[in-house]
């Protein structure tokens, strides 16, 4: 179908290649994860890692943050880490007899928090603000983070000594939550070629500005949504609500996300317009950490993804 005025969406393509030609210097394979990243970052939104030791979880966060020309911060998550010592403390100042705030490692533009289920719910809660306001209130002031922000959080799901279980409100916060499997023989095999060889890791070149990035994100919000994908997003999200396999469905922000990385997806395969298929293709990161099953259906080992994908199965695609 074509439109009266179409974005310029080249030069945004392009960039998005270059990312991954970045990344991929160093991780082989993760190309559903390293898709996944740069769509949260081009619709402004939080990332969720959830996968086992040893996947590159925290390496590829590392390399996506080298990537772009901002500042980076990583935060280890555990369980003794205080709100403040996240988010900043007010220290007394002797010179001046005041007091003055230090920034905490949250102050950044792209912040790594590994484990983030090993700190307790009080550490946890300090996230929901910033995250969702992009500011942190202190002493009774906000102070607003730069931008661009963005949050990338892993967790093991295999290990329960020591962790907590994040709360559906903060999972609610994070655009995606991606589930990072092992790799395939080919790519173990390409895994230990690559790092048999004398001075492996290579050099990550800067190849997005923040200047860049916040003009992407405003051609993002301009790629067009027909009227019935709005409605096929407003379908999928209504039949959350409404199984009795599903125990708490999916809230209003899940179908604003559906939307706005359906956007992004779109953006990067370089068309203004969404397609059913962008949505199918965000659909089980974005809801399978906002539903929750029924007891009996997590007795049965039905997993989230199995009845979003069940959904999407039944739920007539518009054309």
């Amino acid at each position: 179908m074509e439109f009266e005025t179409r974005l310029p969406l080249t030069e945004l393509r392009e960039t998005v290649e270059q990312i991954k030609q970045e990344i991929g210097k160093v991780i082989v394979g993760q190309n559903e994860m390293i898709d996944l990243l740069i769509a949260a970052l081009l619709a402004d939104g939080h990332v969720l890692i959830e996968g086992v030791p040893g996947v590159a979880k925290t390496l590829t966060a590392k390399l996506l943050a080298q990537t772009l020309d901002t500042h980076f911060s990583r935060i280890q998550f555990t369980p003794d880490l205080m709100p403040s010592d996240v988010l900043g403390t007010a220290i007394f100042n002797f010179k001046t007899s005041d007091f003055e705030f230090k920034q905490g490692p949250i102050f950044a533009n792209m912040v790594l928090i590994d484990e983030i289920n090993r700190s307790p719910a009080k550490t946890q809660a300090a996230l929901f603000e910033v995250m969702e306001e992009r500011q942190v209130t202190t002493d009774g002031k906000a102070r607003l983070l730069p931008p661009p922000f963005m949050v990338i959080a892993t967790q093991n799901p295999i290990e329960q000594e020591g962790t907590y279980r994040l709360p559906e409100a903060q999972l609610d916060r994070f655009l995606f939550k991606i589930e990072v499997g092992y790799p395939s023989l080919d790519e173990e095999i390409e895994i230990l070629e690559r790092f048999h060889q004398p001075n492996a890791i290579m050099s990550i070149n800067s190849v997005l500005a923040p200047e860049q990035l916040l003009h992407y994100r405003q051609q993002v919000k301009q790629v067009h949504v027909e009227a019935h994908l709005l409605k096929y997003i407003a379908h999928l999200v209504q039949q959350t609500r409404n199984n009795a396999a599903i125990y708490l469905g999916a809230s209003p922000r899940a179908s604003l996300s559906l939307m706005n990385t359906a956007k992004a997806v779109a953006a990067m395969r370089g068309r203004d317009f969404v397609t059913p298929e962008d949505i199918q293709k965000v659909a089980l990161p974005v809801l399978r950490h906002r539903i929750m099953l029924s007891p009996e259906k997590e007795m049965e080992g039905i997993s989230a993804d199995d009845l979003v994908n069940g959904l999407l199965k039944n739920l007539e695609i518009p054309r």
